[in-house]
């Protein structure tokens, strides 16, 4: 089993991006079999090639998916089925602008969305799946395009953490405009995926908006912290 996360003071010290995942770790990982991904299907038809079956052709069925060789070999219309695509793609979308680093405890705000975006990265990722980034600091957005290997949610944390604190200075004067995450996460993300918005939404006023037009075409989760 993972160990329990260290706490008390010298919490701040130990929450480097390989430690924490480490922490997540089971001793022994098994590689999954098999031509497909991932373990979920995807609620959308994808672009599979995978057959899975023939059946008759009935009235809601779409034309294109008609096989015409068994069609004419039958004398009756049937279709051609696919597997469904069980490549699942979450992408974080993460504030590191400065009220996150207010501390409540022992642990800042930002510390707290380490944790999760570590927690929830590794989930996706052990499984076959894809998992990609915006990190906002307040100024600009940097986008990590989606990945699915472990060095990917290495090279995640370590981009929080690097982007938090090379922005300490500077972030505080400007004011968080969560809009402009938002704004450019539609730009940026074009396949319909998992979203989770990562902040504590102390932000201009706004942002309301474009977070319901990224509502409205990606299956999204507003983490505040």
């Amino acid at each position: 089993m993972p160990e329990a996360l260290p706490t008390g003071p010298a919490a701040g010290q130990v929450f480097g991006a390989q430690l924490v995942l480490q922490h997540l770790e089971w001793t022994v990982l098994r590689p999954l079999d098999g031509l497909l991904q991932g373990d979920w299907p995807s609620l959308w038809r994808g672009g599979s090639l995978d057959l899975a079956d023939l059946r008759e052709y009935q009235l809601h069925d779409d034309v294109r998916h008609i096989d015409w060789n068994v069609t004419a070999r039958l004398d009756t219309p049937y279709v051609r089925q696919y597997t469904q695509d069980r490549d699942l793609t979450a992408w974080f979308l993460v504030d590191v602008t400065s009220s996150m680093r207010v501390s409540a405890d022992t642990r800042s705000k930002q510390d707290c969305a380490l944790i999760l975006v570590a927690a929830l990265a590794r989930m996706f990722t052990r499984h076959g799946n894809r998992v990609g980034a915006l990190i906002y600091d307040g100024k600009t957005v940097e986008v990590l395009r989606p990945g699915s290997s472990r060095t990917q949610v290495l090279t995640l944390l370590q981009r929080l953490r690097l982007r938090s604190r090379d922005s300490a200075a500077a972030a505080m004067a400007v004011p968080t405009d969560l809009s402009a995450l938002l704004s450019r996460a539609q730009a940026v993300i074009r396949q319909r995926c998992m979203v989770f918005v990562v902040s504590d939404f102390l932000s201009r006023p706004g942002w309301e908006q474009a977070l319901g037009r990224l509502g409205q075409r990606h299956d999204l989760m507003a983490v505040v912290l």
